[in-house]
Protein backbone atom coordinates (compact mmCIF):
# COMPACT_ATOMS: atom_id res chain seq x y z
CA UNK A 1 0.00 0.00 0.00
CA UNK A 2 1.36 3.65 -1.01
CA UNK A 3 1.48 5.69 2.05
CA UNK A 4 -0.94 9.19 2.02
CA UNK A 5 2.03 11.42 1.29
CA UNK A 6 2.88 9.20 -1.65
CA UNK A 7 -0.70 9.38 -2.96
CA UNK A 8 -0.83 13.18 -2.81
CA UNK A 9 1.82 13.29 -4.64
CA UNK A 10 0.94 11.09 -7.18
CA UNK A 11 -1.95 12.78 -7.75
CA UNK A 12 -0.33 15.95 -8.15
CA UNK A 13 1.52 14.70 -10.94
CA UNK A 14 -1.26 13.39 -12.47
CA UNK A 15 -2.79 17.02 -12.05
CA UNK A 16 -0.04 18.88 -12.67
CA UNK A 17 2.35 16.81 -14.90
CA UNK A 18 5.34 18.45 -16.02
CA UNK A 19 4.30 22.08 -15.86
CA UNK A 20 4.06 22.17 -12.09
CA UNK A 21 8.12 21.70 -12.03
CA UNK A 22 8.63 24.16 -14.75
CA UNK A 23 6.41 26.89 -12.39
CA UNK A 24 8.77 25.85 -9.79
CA UNK A 25 12.05 26.04 -11.52
CA UNK A 26 11.16 29.67 -12.93
CA UNK A 27 10.26 30.94 -9.63
CA UNK A 28 13.80 28.97 -8.18
CA UNK A 29 14.95 30.92 -11.36
CA UNK A 30 13.77 33.73 -10.69
CA UNK A 31 14.62 33.73 -6.55
CA UNK A 32 18.12 32.47 -7.53
CA UNK A 33 18.56 35.53 -9.76
CA UNK A 34 17.68 37.89 -7.11
CA UNK A 35 20.10 36.35 -4.86
CA UNK A 36 22.70 36.36 -7.02
CA UNK A 37 22.43 39.66 -8.33
CA UNK A 38 22.08 41.07 -4.99
CA UNK A 39 24.74 39.47 -3.36
CA UNK A 40 28.65 40.21 -2.56
CA UNK A 41 29.66 36.36 -3.10
CA UNK A 42 33.29 35.30 -4.22
CA UNK A 43 34.12 34.89 -7.45
CA UNK A 44 34.11 30.86 -6.90
CA UNK A 45 30.24 30.98 -5.49
CA UNK A 46 29.39 34.10 -8.01
CA UNK A 47 30.23 31.52 -10.79
CA UNK A 48 28.54 27.99 -9.26
CA UNK A 49 25.26 30.58 -8.78
CA UNK A 50 25.68 31.84 -12.23
CA UNK A 51 26.10 27.93 -13.52
CA UNK A 52 23.28 26.77 -11.53
CA UNK A 53 20.97 29.20 -12.92
CA UNK A 54 22.43 28.27 -16.83
CA UNK A 55 21.33 24.76 -16.04
CA UNK A 56 18.28 25.65 -14.54
CA UNK A 57 17.47 27.69 -17.35
CA UNK A 58 18.86 25.21 -19.93
CA UNK A 59 16.10 22.30 -17.91
CA UNK A 60 13.41 25.22 -18.39
CA UNK A 61 14.13 25.73 -22.26
CA UNK A 62 14.08 21.94 -22.64
CA UNK A 63 11.20 21.31 -21.09
CA UNK A 64 9.89 24.59 -23.32
CA UNK A 65 10.62 22.77 -26.59
CA UNK A 66 9.91 18.97 -25.40
CA UNK A 67 6.06 20.76 -24.83
CA UNK A 68 6.06 23.08 -28.40
CA UNK A 69 7.54 19.25 -29.97
CA UNK A 70 4.23 17.92 -28.32
CA UNK A 71 1.90 20.85 -29.13
CA UNK A 72 2.79 20.42 -33.00
CA UNK A 73 2.66 16.03 -32.64
CA UNK A 74 -0.85 16.86 -31.25
CA UNK A 75 -2.01 19.49 -34.02
CA UNK A 76 -0.31 17.10 -36.44
CA UNK A 77 -2.54 14.17 -34.69
CA UNK A 78 -5.71 16.78 -34.97
CA UNK A 79 -4.99 16.90 -38.88
CA UNK A 80 -4.58 13.34 -39.27
CA UNK A 81 -7.78 12.49 -37.18
CA UNK A 82 -9.73 15.18 -38.83
CA UNK A 83 -8.82 13.96 -42.10
CA UNK A 84 -9.66 10.23 -41.17
CA UNK A 85 -12.79 12.12 -39.81
CA UNK A 86 -13.71 13.28 -43.17
CA UNK A 87 -12.85 9.81 -45.14
CA UNK A 88 -15.33 8.15 -42.37
CA UNK A 89 -17.51 10.67 -42.97
CA UNK A 90 -17.47 10.25 -46.51
CA UNK A 91 -17.44 6.25 -46.49
CA UNK A 92 -20.92 7.05 -44.71
CA UNK A 93 -22.53 9.00 -47.15
CA UNK A 94 -21.70 6.63 -49.79
CA UNK A 95 -23.10 3.85 -47.74
CA UNK A 96 -26.00 5.57 -47.06
CA UNK A 97 -26.55 5.67 -51.28
CA UNK A 98 -25.67 2.20 -51.62
CA UNK A 99 -28.40 1.37 -49.08
CA UNK A 100 -30.86 3.33 -50.86
CA UNK A 101 -29.63 2.07 -54.14
CA UNK A 102 -30.27 -1.48 -52.61
CA UNK A 103 -33.61 -0.39 -51.48
CA UNK A 104 -34.47 0.90 -54.92
CA UNK A 105 -33.40 -2.55 -56.61
CA UNK A 106 -35.09 -4.71 -53.89
CA UNK A 107 -38.69 -2.42 -54.53
CA UNK A 108 -37.80 -3.23 -58.17
CA UNK A 109 -37.38 -6.83 -57.04
CA UNK A 110 -40.76 -6.86 -55.45
CA UNK A 111 -42.55 -5.48 -58.53
CA UNK A 112 -40.82 -8.03 -60.64
CA UNK A 113 -42.05 -10.37 -58.67
CA UNK A 114 -45.69 -9.65 -58.06
CA UNK A 115 -45.98 -9.44 -61.91
CA UNK A 116 -44.50 -12.52 -62.47
CA UNK A 117 -46.84 -14.31 -59.84
CA UNK A 118 -50.02 -12.41 -61.59
CA UNK A 119 -48.42 -13.46 -64.82
CA UNK A 120 -48.38 -17.47 -63.76
CA UNK A 121 -51.97 -16.86 -62.47
CA UNK A 122 -52.91 -15.75 -65.68
CA UNK A 123 -50.93 -18.38 -67.38
CA UNK A 124 -52.86 -21.24 -65.41
CA UNK A 125 -56.04 -19.61 -66.09
CA UNK A 126 -54.93 -19.72 -69.44
CA UNK A 127 -54.14 -23.14 -69.80
CA UNK A 128 -57.34 -24.24 -68.04
CA UNK A 129 -59.28 -22.65 -71.50
CA UNK A 130 -59.13 -24.53 -74.66
CA UNK A 131 -56.49 -23.65 -77.36
CA UNK A 132 -57.63 -21.44 -79.95
CA UNK A 133 -57.90 -24.56 -82.59
CA UNK A 134 -60.03 -26.47 -80.87
CA UNK A 135 -62.77 -23.37 -79.68
CA UNK A 136 -62.79 -22.94 -83.70
CA UNK A 137 -63.37 -26.61 -84.62
CA UNK A 138 -65.96 -26.88 -82.10
CA UNK A 139 -67.58 -23.39 -83.40
CA UNK A 140 -67.74 -24.49 -87.07
CA UNK A 141 -69.32 -27.96 -85.67
CA UNK A 142 -72.09 -25.92 -83.80
CA UNK A 143 -72.36 -23.64 -86.49
CA UNK A 144 -73.13 -26.57 -88.84
CA UNK A 145 -75.55 -28.26 -86.17
CA UNK A 146 -77.32 -24.59 -86.47
CA UNK A 147 -77.16 -24.52 -89.83
CA UNK A 148 -78.87 -28.24 -89.62
CA UNK A 149 -81.20 -28.00 -87.68
CA UNK A 150 -82.23 -24.67 -88.82
CA UNK A 151 -83.04 -26.86 -92.15
CA UNK A 152 -84.76 -29.27 -89.91
CA UNK A 153 -87.30 -26.36 -88.60
CA UNK A 154 -87.63 -25.11 -92.34
CA UNK A 155 -88.60 -28.56 -93.17
CA UNK A 156 -91.26 -28.97 -90.25
CA UNK A 157 -92.34 -25.60 -90.90
CA UNK A 158 -93.03 -25.97 -94.38
CA UNK A 159 -94.88 -29.35 -93.78
CA UNK A 160 -96.88 -28.09 -90.82
CA UNK A 161 -98.20 -25.22 -93.04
Amino acid sequence: MDSPKEEVIRKRLLIEGESGADDRRIGSLLKLFVKWSESDESAEESAATYEKMMSTLAQIEFSMEKKQLINNMNAKEMKHYEVIYQKIESEINEAFDRIAGCKEELNEARRVRRHRQEYDNLARVIQKQPDRKETTKKLEELDRELGSLMENKNTLGRKVM
